[in-house]
């Protein structure tokens, strides 16, 4: 099918955004299954709830993981195959991932100081087991902490036990690292804005490729719409008489395509 300009651009956009939206979602829901199938936490999810907040992020990271990764198999289904069926399904998930990104946003602002310390005792479950166990699943959750937060352990430079785990930097930079639960709690109480920003910014994304979405299914609709290049010379018929004594031979004028007509 022809799409025009426009078509043509929101099916680029719409294939590279789900490329790198499985890649998102293929990384926490692997992540998710390796904390959640892991020898080290697997007793997590059957103790009293001491470790909760451990358990709701893992499972969070699964299904968000998941969810993701549907949507971008729809998108790109949808998208490369040109089937409206499949963008309608791709726009519909993607409004309602849109839309708990907005709900996070301000919830993480409204109550920032719950989610702080929320995700500051997730990150002590992590290091505790992490200092017990060296599972390698925690040793990969810690490094993402210390790298994004740009912090180490829960005493700073000076937290020997997971100095292998936190950002690779000068001696002196490595002195003056603080320590992630300070680095978490001030986030959120200090920077409500900001974290509701990153939410509404993600959400922005997210309707942005829907509206792609929505141009790309009505372009489709009018490519199928519109009508075959071919032209009908005449529709009536030419009536001939080879012989006087034989009934007359209607003969039908073939269809010309349009390149050849012209």
């Amino acid at each position: 099918m022809a799409l025009d300009g426009c078509g043509q651009l929101c099916k680029c956009i719409l294939i590279l955004f789900n490329i790198l939206f499985a890649l998102v979602g293929f990384a926490m829901f692997g992540l998710g299954l390796w904390l959640r199938l892991s020898s080290q936490t697997r007793g997590f999810f059957n103790v009293d709830l001491n470790t909760q907040p451990f358990v709701i992020g893992v499972s969070v990271l699964i299904v968000l993981g998941a969810v993701i990764l549907l949507v971008a198999v729809f998108g790109d289904y949808g998208a490369c195959n040109e089937n409206r069926t499949a963008l309608g399904v791709f726009s519909c998930l993607l409004a309602i991932l849109a839309g708990v990104e907005i709900v996070a946003g301000v919830l993480a602002y409204v109550r920032s100081d719950k989610v702080g310390e929320q995700l500051a005792e997730f990150y002590m479950t992590v290091y505790a087991q992490y200092v017990n166990k060296q599972d390698p699943s925690l040793t990969v959750t810690l490094s993402m902490f210390h790298n994004v937060l740009h912090c180490c352990g829960v005493v700073g430079a000076l937290d020997l036990l997971v100095r292998k785990t936190c950002p690779d930097t000068s001696f002196l930079e490595t002195l003056r690292l603080p320590a992630c639960p300070t680095v978490i709690l001030n986030l959120f109480e200090s920077k409500a804005p900001l974290v509701m920003g990153l939410f509404l910014g993600t959400a922005a994304m997210l309707i942005f490729a829907l509206v792609c979405s929505t141009l790309l299914s009505k372009e489709i609709q009018r490519s199928q719409s519109s009508p075959p290049p071919y032209i009908l010379l005449s529709s009536s018929t030419v009536l001939s008489h080879p012989n006087p004594n034989q009934d007359p031979v209607f003969t039908p004028l073939p269809v010309i395509p349009v390149a050849d007509a012209l």
